[in-house]
């Protein structure tokens, strides 16, 4: 299974703590394209590319994914933009947000969620998101 992770670079690296143990679950699930999102050493400048070249290459890597999975609690033009193809392009997507953030997520994602091929989870840490994710890929 090819899994597409999406969390925000440029938008801020508040969570990119949360971000690289995600990653770290989701390889058990499968191959995960987007590894680079849970590096502690990206910063909010991004990867050291072109931007045509980061845009053709992740539109890229989302066609080939099976799976979109989301961390949507940091703000980000870039999530949000990968998760409108994602939705397009039929994707089952599973979105992780943390109400405790003092964010309140876009109606335009929460929106969205049907249950099924789009889903919203709320979370309160890392425990919980093991327990999304284990839930999610058993579906």
């Amino acid at each position: 299974m090819k899994i597409y992770f999406c969390g925000s670079i440029r938008g801020g690296r508040d969570d990119a703590c949360l971000y690289q143990h995600v990653v770290k679950t989701l390889v058990k699930f499968g191959k995960v394209l987007t590894e680079h999102v849970g590096d502690s050493e990206l910063t909010d400048t991004g990867e050291q590319w072109q931007d045509s070249a980061i845009h053709d290459r992740d539109l890229e890597w989302l066609k080939q994914a099976d799976v979109v999975v989301a961390e949507v609690t940091q703000p980000s033009l870039g999530v949000g933009y990968e998760l409108g193809h994602a939705y397009l392009m039929k994707k089952r997507i599973l979105c992780l947000f943390r109400p405790s953030s003092g964010f309140k997520l876009s109606a335009m994602i929460r929106g969205a969620a049907d249950g099924e091929r789009m889903l919203v989870m709320d979370y309160n840490g890392r425990d919980d998101v093991d327990n999304i994710l284990d839930n999610f890929f058993k579906t």
